[in-house]
């Protein structure tokens, strides 16, 4: 694991509000050089952010807190049960290919799903992380939402451990309205969030090798 990269994990929910302050803040401490880049894997209390591109009538029942969150894509859901990866990481000494670095991201949860048992994939035109449900037809098992500011990332990717899947009911998840959403738990694994990020942070590196890798094709 790169010894300038800190790993924060979190064993209980925090707050999103608090989270996206705390993410703010570090952001700007990294590109001023007087913090260390992050990954900081968490969950958080029920809520619905909206990103940049969140449409009004995707809200469909704010029984939550609904939190404009400034990163790319749409309404999304976060709760227990949703492991989430924040990524506060330095391009300017990388690829500056925001692109690829979200292709890179998409790949190591991917791969990390495939380490504990599901087989997941990008859809073109469909942003997130997609296997099949228990009824075979494709749901979302992970989404992705990236912001880039002075080429230092935030926000990140959530995977679908356990999360209650009612909770996605209202909102029409990342503007996309004729798939659904699924879970490890509904396709009957058990995966605890000790064991994600075991598995996710033994790609870390492999990861991290691709962001610098320039003009990779997409």
């Amino acid at each position: 694991m790169s010894p300038d990269i800190d790993i924060q994990v979190e064993a209980a929910p925090v707050p999103y509000r608090t989270a996206l302050g705390t993410m703010t803040a570090r952001n700007a401490a990294i590109a001023d050089g007087q913090a260390r880049e992050l990954i900081w894997l968490l969950e958080h209390p029920p809520v619905y952010t909206a990103g940049t591109s969140a449409a009004r009538a995707e809200l469909l029942d704010p029984r939550f807190d609904v939190v404009e969150a400034g990163r790319g894509g749409r309404y999304t859901y976060h709760g227990p049960g949703q492991r989430i990866g924040y990524l506060l990481l330095d391009l300017r000494g990388r690829s500056r290919d925001v692109r690829a670095f979200v292709h890179a991201v998409e790949g190591w949860v991917i791969d990390t799903l495939g380490d504990v048992g599901v087989v997941a994939w990008r859809a073109p035109g469909r942003i997130g992380i997609w296997t099949r449900g228990p009824d075979g037809a494709e749901a979302k098992v992970g989404a992705i939402g990236i912001r880039v500011r002075r080429w230092v990332t935030m926000h990140g990717f959530s995977v679908n451990l356990s999360p209650d899947l009612a909770h996605f009911s209202g909102i029409v998840p990342c503007g996309i309205a004729d798939h659904g959403v699924t879970s490890l738990a509904d396709l009957g694994l058990e995966v605890s969030a000790q064991t994600w990020d075991k598995a996710l942070l033994a790609r870390l590196e492999p990861f991290l090798a691709a962001l610098d890798l320039p003009d990779r094709p997409l």
